[in-house]
This record gives structure tokens, C-alpha cells and sequence, in this order.
């Protein structure tokens, strides 16, 4: 049991750490923040809410491994090599492709709310 809460404790210490040093961490928490209230507010349905969280998580798991391969990376070499480069800008992309498929999600779900009203 010991072993499964030292788990746990790395694993909130890593989440705990995107989110102290990461600004775009940060910045994604913000607007995740929003679109939980933006649900609360327009009373999304189930399904809405599924679509929703799960743009979050996703983006959210994006930034981390982001941060992971840029710590990686920047621990094998210190120097600029063009396969770092790569590396950490592909990383970079993964980020920014999930976090306008959230965009999309939300405003599929929420800009048809907000015209009504």
C-alpha cells in the first residue's frame, strides 16, 4: 500500500511542478476553468460535458509530455543540435494541434448556446 501512495505523491508532485513552472500550464488551467463554468452556466448535456472534459484532459496530458520532452531533451545536451530542435518543436506542435481541437470542441458545443441567448 506504501508503495501505491509514494505513486500517487510523484504523481502529484509532477502535476504540481507543470503547474508551477509552466506558464502555458497555467494558461491552459485558466481556460479550462472558463469552459467548466461556461458548461455550469449554459447546462450542457452528458455528452457535451464528456466532449468537454475530455478536450481538457487531453490538452492538459499534451503540455505535460511537452514539458517532459523539453526536460529530457535539455538534459541529454545543453547545445543546440538540430534533432533537439526537432524534437522539442514537433513536442510543441502536439500542443498546439490538441489545444485548437479544444477551441473547436468549444465552440461547437457553446457558440450555438451563446447565439440563442
Amino acid at each position: 500500500m506504501n508503495r501505491h501512495v509514494h505513486s500517487f505523491q510523484l504523481a502529484f508532485s509532477g502535476m504540481r511542478y507543470a503547474l508551477t513552472t509552466q506558464l502555458n500550464f497555467v494558461v491552459h488551467a485558466v481556460f479550462a476553468c472558463l469552459a467548466l463554468g461556461l458548461g455550469l452556466t449554459l447546462h450542457i448535456s452528458s455528452l457535451e460535458w464528456v466532449a468537454v472534459v475530455l478536450a481538457i484532459v487531453l490538452v492538459f496530458v499534451a503540455e505535460m509530455i511537452n514539458t517532459s520532452i523539453e526536460l529530457m531533451t535539455d538534459l541529454i545536451t545543453t547545445e543546440h543540435r538540430q534533432h533537439a530542435k526537432i524534437a522539442k518543436d514537433v513536442s510543441a506542435g502536439m500542443v498546439l494541434v490538441t489545444a485548437i481541437g479544444a477551441v473547436v470542441i468549444a465552440a461547437l458545443i457553446f457558440l450555438p448556446k451563446i447565439i440563442v441567448r
